[in-house]
C-alpha cells in the first residue's frame, strides 16, 4: 500500500511539474503568436475576405435591391421596383455616393456606370409612369439582363469575384457559364505564372547543384570564402539587383555594347522587356535560396559512399546517378519548392523587365488594389494564388512523405 500510495504521490508531482512547464512554454510563445495573428494573419484574412463581400449596391441602392429580392427572374420587375430604383439613383445622386454603385455595376456588364449615371440625369418627374420613364431614357432597363446585375450585387456576399478569377460568371438565370473572351484572361495569366516560376526553379536547379556540390566538397575554411559570394545577393535590395539588370540588358547596356565590341552581333539585341530578362533576372535573386538546401543536404552525404562506388568499378556518371542523386533529393524538393512558391509572387522583377505578356499574376492584384481600386478583385486574385500554393504545398508534402516511407 505504501508502495502504491508513493508511485501515486511522484505520478502527480510528475503532471504538475508537466502542467508547469507547458504553461511557462504556453506563455513564451504567446506574444509571438498575438503578434502573427494581429500582424500577420488578421490583415490577409480581411484582404481575402473582400473577394467576397458585395456592400457597395445594397447601400446605395437599398430600395431597389430590397425590392428584387422578391423577383423571380422571369421576365421584368414589377413596377415597385422601376419606382424603386427612381427613388435611390435620385438619393444617390443628391448625396454623392452613385459612384459606388455604378462602378460595382460596371465590372459586371461594361457599360452600366455609363446607364446610372446617363438615367440619373433624366429621372422622372414624380407622380410619372417609372416604367415607362426608364425605358425611354435607356431602352437597357427594358432588359432583363440589367436587373439581374443589380440583383446579383444585392450582398452581403456574393461569388463574382472569385468566379471572374477563373474566367466565370453568372448569366441572368444565375448559372455559371465562361466569360466572353476578352474577358477571359486570368486562367491565362495563372498559367503564364506558374510557367515563368517552374522555367526559374528549373535554371537555379541547373546552375544551382554544381555550385552546392563544389561547397560540399570543399573544406569549411574554403567554402566559407565562397559563401560569401552565394549570399551576396541577401546583402542587396531587390530593387537594385533588378535595375542593375535593366542596365545591364538594355539596348546601351553593358552587354550590349560587349557583344559589338566583339563583333558578335551587327545592332543591339533586344533583351529588355522580354521573357527572357525577366526569367534570367529572377533566377539570378531566388539562386541562392536553392544552394542553401541543396548544401546542407550534400554536406550530410558520407563521401565514402561515393569512393566506394568507385572502388567497385562505377565510373563518375554512374556514381551521381545512383548515389548522389537520389541522396540529394530531399536538398533539390526543398530547394525547388522555395524557389518556386517565391516566384509565384513576384511584381518588382517582371514590372520592370518584361513587357506585357510577360506581367504575372501579381501584378494584377497590385494593378487591381492601386489603380482601379478593386479590392474584391484584388482579394479574388489573391486567394487564388493562395490556394494554389497551397496545393502545390500539400503535394509536395504527400510526396515527399512517401519518399521517405519508401528510404526508411
Amino acid at each position: 500500500m505504501a508502495e502504491g500510495s508513493a508511485a501515486a504521490g511522484l505520478a502527480r508531482r510528475v503532471r504538475r511539474t508537466g502542467g508547469r512547464r507547458r504553461l511557462a512554454a504556453a506563455l513564451l510563445v504567446a506574444p509571438l503568436l498575438v503578434f502573427l495573428l494581429v500582424g500577420f494573419v488578421g490583415p490577409i484574412a480581411a484582404l481575402l475576405a473582400r473577394g467576397v463581400q458585395d456592400t457597395e449596391v445594397p447601400r446605395v441602392l437599398p430600395r431597389v435591391t430590397a425590392a428584387l429580392a422578391e423577383w423571380d427572374g422571369r421576365g421584368l420587375p414589377d413596377d415597385a421596383a422601376f419606382a424603386a430604383l427612381v427613388e435611390d439613383l435620385r438619393a444617390a445622386r443628391a448625396a454623392g455616393t452613385l459612384a459606388q454603385a455604378a462602378t460595382r455595376l460596371n465590372y459586371d456588364i461594361n457599360g452600366f456606370r455609363t446607364l446610372m449615371f446617363a438615367t440619373a440625369r433624366r429621372l422622372p418627374v414624380p407622380g410619372e409612369d417609372a416604367r415607362a420613364a426608364l425605358i425611354a431614357a435607356d431602352p437597357a432597363w427594358g432588359e432583363r439582363a440589367t436587373w439581374a446585375a443589380i440583383r446579383r450585387a444585392a450582398g452581403p456576399v456574393t461569388d463574382f469575384y472569385l468566379l471572374a478569377a477563373l474566367d466565370l460568371k453568372r448569366d441572368a438565370d444565375g448559372a455559371i457559364v465562361a466569360a466572353p473572351a476578352e474577358q477571359a484572361i486570368f486562367l491565362d495569366v495563372l498559367a503564364r505564372t506558374f510557367g515563368i516560376s517552374a522555367l526559374v526553379t528549373l535554371l537555379c536547379l541547373a546552375a544551382g547543384y554544381p555550385v552546392a556540390a563544389l561547397l560540399a566538397s570543399l573544406e569549411p575554411r574554403r567554402a566559407a570564402v565562397l559563401f560569401a559570394f552565394v549570399l551576396l545577393p541577401f546583402w542587396t535590395s531587390l530593387l537594385v539587383r533588378t535595375a542593375a539588370w535593366v542596365v545591364l540588358l538594355q539596348r546601351e547596356g553593358v552587354v550590349n555594347a560587349a557583344l559589338l565590341g566583339l563583333g558578335l552581333v551587327e545592332a543591339p539585341l533586344q533583351m529588355i522587356f522580354t521573357r527572357f530578362a525577366v526569367v534570367l533576372a529572377m533566377a539570378h535573386i531566388l539562386l541562392p535560396f536553392m544552394i542553401l538546401p541543396l548544401y546542407a543536404v550534400m554536406r550530410a552525404i558520407p563521401p565514402g559512399l561515393g569512393r566506394a562506388a568507385a572502388s567497385l568499378g562505377a565510373p563518375p556518371w554512374l556514381v551521381f546517378l545512383r548515389v548522389t542523386w537520389p541522396l540529394s533529393l530531399p536538398g533539390v524538393a526543398a530547394g525547388s519548392l522555395m524557389v518556386f512558391i517565391q516566384a509565384l509572387g513576384y511584381y518588382i522583377t517582371p514590372a520592370l523587365l518584361g513587357g506585357a505578356s510577360d506581367q504575372m499574376i501579381s501584378w494584377f492584384i497590385a494593378f487591381y488594389a492601386s489603380r482601379t481600386v478593386n479590392w474584391g478583385m484584388a482579394a479574388a486574385l489573391s486567394a487564388l494564388l493562395l490556394v494554389a500554393t497551397a496545393a502545390l504545398y500539400a503535394v509536395y508534402a504527400r510526396l515527399a512523405g512517401e519518399t521517405q516511407v519508401r528510404m526508411a
